[in-house]
């Protein structure tokens, strides 16, 4: 194992997209230690296939360039969140999609505004169980409970499509219904809707892994009951393919509390896929 994520370049000459690990645990209200999964996730990834037997596709087909772990300024939020940002508009700019691998949800708000600065046409789509909509949360703006908040200021009302939610406050469900779009991708009628929203745009996904549930991802800083199997999961991004995705996270997984690693493998899983089906030439 050379450290990097399974069957990923060490160099990026003739890669066709990057992947970028974001250590980032500065907002978390719930279990600490998330800064520690881009590294658990890659090493998980070996228990893995290069090769997707559903998709019948190899991630090495991609070409991803695996970038390792952007150095971020200890104690220094809104240093780290411009790193963040200043690192994806240099990807982006190359003409390279972007895999990243959080850390906290807190680091979508920068990778979206690189995103969006290269496509003012922007969608989100947000897989998650938590709204994560609150206006503050301990008095801060800037926290994994305001993200999609946040993002909903940068790319407007009516362009942050949200599925998997199963918590979030009365305020959060107030502002959800007058901003952002729900559905349920899990059944023929969501499914629809959500691909007639999102087609003909450019899109960036974010996976928080908890919308996964428990039973299928133990390991996640906020754990919430009655989620996604990692089948459902995997067939929500399947069904997506003929999306014009730019970038790509995945966030939340808490290696400390990720008893044998369930959760970090169900990640690699569903990065290793999101990256065929959404980057294959």
């Amino acid at each position: 194992m050379n450290g990097r994520f399974l069957g990923c370049r060490e160099t990026e000459a003739g890669a066709q997209a990057v992947l970028l690990g974001l250590p980032l645990d500065a907002t978390g209200c719930g279990r600490a230690g998330v800064k520690d999964a881009p590294a658990a996730i890659r090493q998980a990834s070996q228990f893995l296939e290069e090769y997707s037997l559903p998709l019948r596709a190899d991630l090495r087909e991609v070409g991803v360039y695996d970038a390792l772990d952007l150095p971020l300024p200890p104690g220094n939020l809104l240093g780290a969140l411009k790193a963040i940002e200043d690192e994806a508009q240099q990807v982006l700019a190359a003409g390279h999609p972007l895999l990243a691998l959080g850390g906290e949800h807190l680091v979508t708000l920068p990778l979206v505004r690189a995103a969006a600065a290269r496509s003012p046409d922007l969608r989100v789509l947000q897989l998650d169980a938590h709204a994560d909509l609150a206006p503050h949360y301990g008095g801060e703006p800037l926290t994994h409970a305001t993200v999609m908040r946040r993002v909903v200021e940068q790319v407007g009302a009516g362009r942050l499509v949200q599925a998997g939610i199963r918590s979030g406050t009365a305020e959060e469900v107030a502002f959800a219904e007058a901003n952002t779009l729900w559905f349920d991708p899990r059944t023929p009628a969501g499914l629809d809707a959500m691909l007639r929203a999102l087609r003909g745009h450019p899109v960036y996904v974010t996976i928080d892994i908890d919308v996964l549930d428990p039973a299928f991802a133990p390991g996640v800083s906020t754990p919430e009951p009655g989620g996604w199997s990692t089948m459902e999961a995997l067939a929500v991004l399947s069904a997506l393919s003929d999306l014009e995705v730019v970038a790509l996270d995945l966030v939340e997984v808490c290696p400390p509390v990720d008893a044998g690693g369930v959760t970090a493998v169900a990640a690699a899983r569903l990065l290793r896929d999101a990256a065929i089906i959404f980057f294959r030439p």
